[in-house]
């Protein structure tokens, strides 16, 4: 029985993480950019993020919930601005250093640069939590299987939609051209960019 809610958390984390967002323009261009293997730590950390965001939603963690809701404003501010500097970033990098053979990223800065950006938005609880007012989540929460199955499931859902994306990328990426290559980068960038406008002309608005 409990395995049913490890197949709800297996369709929830991938459907939710389908709408290519900031995380999966970074899976794309660090795919791109360093390689299938950064890409994936980049997806991993995406879900990493979604667990914890899950979890809160599921549990009705009432301090951490009322937090996030609080200082949604202010997260996402934050966020915003850290995606402009990004993406601004993208946006003006020197091809020629991008594609050299020995660029390389540091595993642990990939996964926490992502794993922050990823927490920067709230919007990922607000869905949690709707998605998760359907199912008997009080039966979830006091059965102390069925929470576990259910994360868990959202982990390896988020990650699958996130490791499919990179592959395709991968598969692809021997396709693309340098000047193919710095027109990926211009989109990204901007699509970083545009990500982190909404978000800091959201989180001011409702200062």
């Amino acid at each position: 029985m409990s395995f049913i809610y490890f197949f709800e958390g297996l369709a929830i984390g991938f459907l939710l993480a389908m709408p290519v967002g900031p995380i999966g323009v970074l899976c794309v261009r660090r795919t791109l950019t360093y390689g299938n293997y950064q890409g994936i730590i980049a997806g991993f950390s995406g879900a990493s993020a979604d667990v914890i965001y899950a979890f809160v939603a599921a549990f009705g963690i009432t301090l951490i919930s009322d937090f996030v809701t609080g200082f949604q404003s202010w997260i996402r501010l934050a966020g915003g601005v850290l995606l402009l500097v990004m993406g601004l970033y993208i946006f003006r990098s020197r091809l020629s250093a991008q594609i050299a053979p020995k660029r390389t990223i540091e595993h642990t800065k990939n996964f926490i640069s992502t794993f922050f950006l990823a927490l920067t938005n709230p919007m990922t609880l607000v869905a949690y939590a709707a998605v998760f007012s359907g199912l008997r989540s009080g039966q979830i929460v006091n059965n102390r299987f069925f929470l576990p199955m259910l994360i868990t499931g959202v982990f390896f859902g988020s990650l699958s939609w996130f490791s499919l994306l990179t592959s395709l990328t991968y598969v692809f990426k021997k396709n693309i051209t340098s000047r193919r290559l710095t027109v990926v980068n211009r989109i990204a960038g901007c699509l970083l960019m545009l990500f982190g406008f909404i978000a800091v002309w959201f989180g001011a608005n409702n200062l």
